[in-house]
């Protein structure tokens, strides 16, 4: 994956994969802003190298350890987001890692890379072929289901799936906490968890906290190198209509002219637009960390998780704080 993410000429494989798998794989990975226009080259090998990491045999060991697994055989439905390249992976990973069947269900907006990527796994390790299955109808003989939306979505997931196991995931969203005298290499970095993927993922921080005072353009000064998100087409639209929508509704903005900064207390912000309100002391942000926990999803800063790093969970980061890998032990 790594060398598929850095478009690394072929080297090379004594195992698995040749040169001819290679390329292809490289193909399809080309094309996936043909299929979804969010699913830029960038983004995709972004996602690749980021799984890559987590794929290294000390982690998976480390991390694998701490299950006490034999061979299941459930059928797991995972019913698939395709917010950003390879979202579900995750979950895929730990279906068949706890001895399961992972029977995936594609979102049609990432529905190849998966696929291609489940195909080489075959050619490492042939039994896995007995192991994954992608369903295009209705699923059928399913012993339980993963099963990530939003928050209409779970309506439906309940209606069909309610009488299984499950894990259903809503929407969620991630803010930042920025101290005082936040450094300013921490706000660039903070860059990277607001602008990456465009900003779609739910690991994306979409609301900042503010200590009383804080000089915002310490902020737009640190996040200037991101500024080539608005060259992509898709992400350009929506921050001219909402910029055209707020402003006609008299709504006060911050504009840098490719993100809107709008203070408010909500916590889920339109796409190119970061909400944000100020605090004054650590009271106010727990109590506003507390009361949007169930729609948080990572909080940034402080002595939470680091700045940078938010769209490069560990193998033990799970979604929505569920252990996944623990519940598929107890089925």
């Amino acid at each position: 994956m790594f060398s598929l993410g850095s478009e690394q000429e072929w080297s090379g494989f004594e195992l698995g994969t040749t040169e001819d798998e290679y390329l292809k794989l490289k193909g399809i990975i080309g094309r996936q802003f043909f299929y979804n226009g969010w699913f830029t080259k960038q983004n995709v090998n972004r996602s690749l190298i980021a799984l890559a990491g987590q794929l290294e045999e000390e982690n998976l060991t480390n991390w694998i350890n701490n299950y006490p697994f034999s061979a299941k055989n459930k059928r797991i439905a995972i019913i698939m987001a395709g917010n950003i390249p390879l979202v579900g992976f995750h979950d895929f990973l730990c279906v068949l890692l706890s001895g399961n069947v992972a029977l995936c269900k594609l979102s049609s907006d990432d529905k190849t890379l998966l696929p291609a990527l489940a195909e080489q796994l075959i050619q490492f390790c042939p039994e896995l072929k007995e192991k994954i299955e992608f369903s295009i109808g209705p699923m059928k003989n399913i012993d339980a289901v993963i099963a990530t939306g939003s928050d209409n979505s779970a309506n439906y997931f309940e209606q069909y799936f309610g009488k299984y196991p499950h894990i259903f995931r809503k929407n969620r969203t991630s803010v930042a906490v920025i101290k005082e005298n936040e450094s300013e290499e921490n706000l660039i970095e903070l860059g990277k968890d607001i602008f990456t993927y465009f900003g779609l993922g739910c690991r994306n921080v979409s609301h900042l906290l503010f200590p009383k005072n804080f000089e915002l353009n310490r902020f737009f000064e640190a996040i200037i190198g991101y500024s080539e998100v608005i060259n992509h087409n898709k992400y350009g639209n929506n921050y001219d209509y909402n910029k055209s929508v707020y402003l006609m509704n008299q709504m006060q903005l911050f504009d840098n002219n490719f993100v809107l900064l709008r203070e408010t207390d909500e916590l889920f912000s339109p796409l190119s637009m970061v909400h944000y309100h100020f605090y004054e002391n650590q009271d106010e942000v727990d109590h506003y960390l507390t009361i949007h926990q169930d729609k948080i999803q990572v909080v940034i800063g402080q002595d939470h998780t680091a700045f940078g790093v938010a769209q490069c969970p560990t193998l033990s980061d799970y979604a929505d704080g569920i252990d996944v890998m623990d519940w598929l032990g107890t089925l």
